[in-house]
């Protein structure tokens, strides 16, 4: 289970906020870190089921790399373009690697879901197309942070 979000409540993604902002957007932000302990930040479309964020990433990248040596993720998800428009979640916690690596498409009952909701929001498809060159991972958050400016606003 998450950590509770300890400041800014007030502007705060309730549950059901955070599930809907996280289900129609697609970049987010990933860090990872270096062996030089220096951060790498990439952005990448990902999915979320209501618990875990998932990551369709290139095996051969960077952060791949950086994840196999050091599970280690955060990830920003963002949206808005004037100050009171602003809203996101910050998720941080650890990467699990999810599958075959690269995902060719073998059986794997638990990447049924993300590849379905993945496929469908990104692409508008019902099949998931594996290319042999990306894998899944998962990251069920340690700690969630959300803002949303556009409560200020509310009364």
């Amino acid at each position: 289970m998450a950590t509770t979000q300890r400041r800014g409540r007030r502007i705060m993604m309730t549950p059901g906020e955070l599930d809907a902002f996280l289900a129609t957007e697609r970049t987010c932000r990933v860090a990872t870190v270096s062996a030089d302990g220096a951060p790498h930040v990439s952005a990448l479309w990902f999915v979320w089921d209501g618990t875990s964020l998932w990551l369709y990433s290139l095996t051969r990248s960077r952060r791949w790399a950086e994840l196999r040596r050091d599970p280690r993720i955060a990830v920003v998800v963002d949206a808005g373009e004037q100050y009171g428009e602003l809203r996101g979640v910050e998720l941080t916690g650890t990467a699990q690697f999810v599958g075959e690596s690269p995902r060719t498409g073998e059986p794997c009952p638990e990447l049924d879901v993300p590849e379905r909701l993945f496929i469908r929001k990104n692409f508008g498809l019902e099949e998931m197309v594996h290319d042999g060159r990306h894998a899944w991972l998962r990251l069920t958050p340690d700690a969630i942070a959300s803002w949303d400016f556009r409560k200020l606003t509310q009364s």
